[in-house]
């Protein structure tokens, strides 16, 4: 139960390559919608918990808001992470002495497998999210597909890179069997300073648990301190 309302942020991503203005505010719009929908639900369990009791004939309609709740909070959240992973003018591929292309690389064997992995994640039939995780315990990426908003997330890990594949996020500008072209489209928009700065985040974490990232020639290495 949350006091307080979430406020939608604006992202300035005018004039990306090969994701139109029309489609960014029309999923501006959706994502919105999101925001809302996250107030909604909180504010109507939060009134139905105001006396702290459940009662019997509330149940029903308790329930089926909790299990709308991941899906709300996860369109949320979901889409900050992707529209806050993009900039008018990215550079495609991420400097090989950069953060994100040494963890790639420490995990993957290579930057350019594990970018097959997280392009074919994308490629996957269905609607839903490719996401490249970070699992807080060792700083090992891996790619998943996530369903809807809330099917697949792992436990635990921390979004790296986050690409929304439900139709919306190119249909306006590809066919629905352009999703690869899509997919293109996306990777030359990618801010990697701001993906960077999402493993640094990781690495304060792994200090603190006991780890560290020992910068070496091809990226980072964890070892035991």
């Amino acid at each position: 139960m949350i006091n307080g309302n979430y406020h939608a942020r604006q992202f300035n991503l005018s004039g990306l390559n090969g994701i139109s203005d029309q489609t960014l505010e029309t999923h501006f719009k959706l994502y919105e919608g999101y925001v809302k929908g996250t107030n909604d639900l909180n504010s109507r369990i939060a009134d139905i918990m105001a006396d702290g009791v459940l009662d019997p004939d509330e149940i029903l309609v308790y329930s089926e808001l909790k299990r709308r709740l991941g899906f709300e909070y996860n369109g949320m959240v979901l889409h900050e992470h992707y529209f806050g992973n993009m900039k008018k003018g990215g550079a495609g591929d991420p400097d090989r002495y950069s953060d994100f292309h040494g963890a790639a690389t420490e995990s993957f064997g290579s930057y350019e497998i594990w970018k097959a992995d997280f392009v074919s994640v994308g490629k996957m039939r269905g609607v839903g999210w490719a996401i490249c995780y970070q699992n807080p315990t060792n700083g090992i990426l891996s790619n998943h597909w996530v369903s809807l908003h809330e099917v697949g997330n792992v436990a635990g890990f921390v979004p790296v890179l986050v690409m929304d594949v439900w139709e919306h996020a190119f249909l306006l500008d590809y066919k629905p069997a352009e999703r690869p072209k899509y997919i293109e489209a996306f990777f030359s928009n990618i801010d990697w300073t701001v993906v960077d700065g999402r493993l640094q985040l990781k690495e304060a974490l792994l200090s603190g648990a006991g780890l560290r990232m020992q910068r070496t020639g091809r990226g980072h290495e964890p070892a035991h301190q």
